[in-house]
Formats: structure tokens, sequence, C-alpha cells
């Protein structure tokens, strides 16, 4: 257990006793199953392809680095020395300047936010796993294939269901505990994510003609950059580094709050980082081969995880085989997601409300498959509501609240607050994040952080809403 203390301020009292993770290893773990989610294996892959393969892969690398991890030290940083989830942090910090509240609470809301549609996500994952083990997704066409996942969403009650079910067993694992719940599960979970996504990558290798799709992916190709557009790739390979590690709304700060200062916090980000980027990095080489071996578009879109791989699958060689395990995959991304994220709003819960641990997770089982019911609605019962015009469901509302407001809005508030003397100031995040032993983050880079990287993000920002509704 860790050292004692409370954090009183504005009406919030962190708990007298701080739950510490077992060690390094649970930390980084727990740390990129937050980060591991959808992000890196069902969008990386679509648009690595529609960005021409190899160069987007580089410009990906060399922003995840230069943008995501430093926002990611901060998260750690505001959490470590506060002690607190999201909701608190602001308070103990600095507890003479309560407008940064605010951030604390948005924070909170937008993790919710984001459960509302990824819990359903998270139940196709595992709806599409149970189609495949026991051959009721045998589609031989892709028009068989959008049919089949048609038919999913235009019926509410399965998708709910299995939400519930989401809910309920992800909440019951945050409710038994940081070490025996959160912690045990996540690791034996992530370890099985890697151990499944080399399999895979191994199988689409082996495929005839799949090494045409590995070329295409890895090969940086001029020609390709030029016809796809140098911005166009440079802001795909922008906003994806941004958003693949779930900045901005506390979801990392409180895993900070859970380790000692026993080390410096460069090196544990750079592991999570480098996790990350695996995981998205393997996605790649199942999805791109697969799809050469088969003829099918680099550039296909969303659709290629529910509509083209599933009749990709249904081609090959014990397909039916594959595909289980591939969902199997896609499930396991998304559930240690939902676990990590559900683990910052129990959190916060309990910070704000003055709840046990156990409390917190029974109200949120209930809340959180009722609230989750409007986006299982909007394909089906509420199919006509276009929130955001056009064809637009209420998942893709959630989702820009979340993508395209919360994340870049709240990852420029987090920058401000480390570098302003408005906020925490830039000598109180390079001190939290330099205590314990390995390498310093390097001082000479609080001017980057202060005056580049806000223009960085605010950046993100202009090309996701540019996209949304003037493109």
């Amino acid at each position: 257990m860790g050292t004692a203390h409370s954090c009183v301020a504005g009406g919030l009292k962190v708990g007298a006793a701080r739950e510490r993770l077992t060690g390094r290893l649970g930390f980084i773990l727990l740390s990129a199953a937050c980060a591991i989610g959808i992000g890196n294996v069902w969008r990386f892959p679509y648009v690595a392809g529609s960005s021409g393969g190899g160069w987007f892969v580089i410009f990906y690398l060399v922003c995840l680095f230069a943008l995501g991890l430093p926002v990611l030290l901060m998260e750690f940083a505001t959490g470590r020395a506060a002690g607190c989830s999201i909701v608190a942090i602001h308070s103990r910090l600095t507890p003479n300047k309560p407008l940064w509240r605010v951030h604390g609470i948005a924070g909170a809301l937008s993790l919710s936010i984001l459960m509302t549609f990824y819990t359903v996500v998270a139940a196709w994952m595992a709806i599409y796993f149970w189609k495949f083990a026991v051959g009721d997704s045998m589609a031989t066409t892709a028009q068989e294939a959008a049919d089949v996942f048609r038919r999913m969403l235009e019926n509410p009650w399965p998708q709910a269901f299995v939400t519930a079910g989401v809910c309920a067993v992800a909440l019951a694992i945050c409710a038994v505990g940081l070490r025996n719940g959160l912690e045990r599960c996540t690791k034996w979970m992530m370890l099985s994510l890697l151990v499944l996504i080399v399999a895979l990558a191994a199988r689409t290798l082996s495929l005839d003609g799949a090494l045409d799709g590995l070329k295409f992916y890895l090969v940086p190709d001029t020609s390709r950059l030029l016809e796809v557009g140098l911005a166009k790739v440079l802001a795909n390979a922008l906003q994806q580094a941004f958003f693949t590690l779930s900045l901005g709304i506390g979801s990392m700060a409180i895993f900070g709050s859970y380790i000692g200062r026993e080390r410096k916090l460069l090196g544990e980000g750079f592991n999570v980082v480098a996790l990350d980027t695996f995981v998205a990095f393997f996605a790649g080489l199942v999805v791109l081969p697969a799809s050469s071996a088969f003829g099918v578009d680099y550039a296909a879109g969303p659709e290629l995880v529910f509509v083209v791989l599933p009749n990709v699958f249904c081609r090959m060689a014990g397909g039916r085989f594959w595909g289980a395990i591939f969902f199997l995959f896609l499930g396991f991304a998304a559930f240690s997601t939902v676990l990590a994220v559900f683990e910052g709003i129990v959190a916060s819960v309990c910070d704000y409300m003055r709840w046990g641990r156990i409390k917190a997770c029974v109200a949120l089982a209930l809340a959180m498959p009722v609230f989750s019911l409007p986006c299982v609605f909007g394909f089906n019962l509420w199919r006509n509501f276009h929130p955001l015009g056009g064809e637009s469901t209420i998942l893709d509302f959630e989702d820009f609240l979340v993508s395209d407001l919360a994340l870049p809005l709240g990852s420029l508030a987090f920058v401000v607050y480390c570098t302003s003397r408005c906020g925490w100031g830039g000598k109180g995040f390079l001190d939290e994040a330099n205590a314990g032993c390995g390498r310093d983050f390097p001082r000479v880079l609080r001017w980057y952080c202060a005056y580049c990287l806000p223009v960085m993000i605010l950046a993100v920002s202009v090309i996701g809403l540019w996209r949304r509704f003037c493109h």
C-alpha cells in the first residue's frame, strides 16, 4: 500500500490510503492496456492503407514521440504528484486556482461519454468472435459479409445485452481491487493479446501475395506519397499519433497516481508508447498483407474489420479458426481499454462522491448499460436521427465529442497547466517527471512543450473539425 494522504478542497476528498500497483510491469501493462484499443487495431491499418503505406508509418512514429510522449508524461506526472483521479488533481496541486477544476470535471465526463460507445464496440467484437467460433459468419462474398454486419446492427437487443455484460464484467473486475482485479486481469489479457497478434501476423504473411502488401506497408514510396498528397499524409500521421494514446481526459493520469517515485517518468512513458506502437505495427502486418493476398483495396476504410476481413477469413484455409482468433484479439484490445478507462471513472466517482470502490462500481454497473443504449439505438430504433447531419449516427456524435473536442482540448489544457505559471508550472512538472532513477526528461524541452506542443495540438483539432464538417 502507498503512503497515506488526504486531499480536501472544493468539496473533494481523496481517500486516506492509496492503493498501489505491485510493480513496474503492472504499471506499464495497465497504461498500455488503456492506450491499446480499436485505434491501434482497427483505425491504424486502414489509415496506413489510405495514406500510401511506408511514408505514413515513418511520419507516424516521428509524430508519436514528438507529440504523444510529452503529453503522456504530463498526465503521468500530474497523477503521480496529486495521487488522485483527474477530478481532484487540480484541487490538490493548485488549490488556489479553482478554475482549473473545470478541466477535471470535463475529463471525468469525457471518460464516461467514451464508455457509452466504446462498450458497444467491444460488444460487437464479442458478437463477431462468437459468430466465427460457431460458424455463423461464413460469408462467401463481400455483400454477404456486409449483410451479416447490417443484420447485427439492426437488432438492438442482442447488442444491448452483450454491452451490459461487458460493463458488468469490467466493473466486477474493478470492484475486486486494483491489484487482485484490474492489474492481474490486465497482465494476462495484454500478454495474450501480444501472443495472438504475432500469431495472426505470421499466418497472414504466409499467404500467397502477402509480400506485396508487406512492401506497400513498410517500403516508403515517394510516388505514392505525392499521389496521396504530402499534407494529407502528414495530417493523418499527426492525428493517428495523437489519438492512439487517448490523452487529455485523465485516462492515463489515474495510473500515474498508483505508482511510487522510484523511477523517472521518461522511461516509463517510452515503454508504454513502444508497446502501443508494437501492437499497431503488427495490426498493420495482419490487415494489409491479408488485403493484398485477396485483392482488397488497402484504402477500404473502417469497414475493413467487420465487412472486408470477415470475407477474407472465410476465403482462407482454416478461416473460421483464424477469424475467431482475430476477433478474440480485437476483443482483448477493446476490453483492456474498457477496463482501464472504467478504472478512471470509478476513481473519479470515489473521489468526487466520497464513495467506496464497490459502491461506485455497483452504481456504474447499473448506469452505464443505460447510457450506452442511445449508441445501440442509433443504428435501428433511432436510425432516422442524424445529430451531425447527413447519415451520421449517435455513435458518430459521441465519437465527435470525445475525439474532436475532449481529447485535443483536454491535452491542450494539460500542456498549459504543466508549462504555464497560470497552472502548475514547468518546474512542478519537470521536478515530478524527473524524480527517481532513470533518464531525465530534458529541461531544455520545456520551451518546446510550452510553445510548440500547443500549436501542434491546435492543428490536430482544426484538422479534425475541418474533416468532420467541411470535407
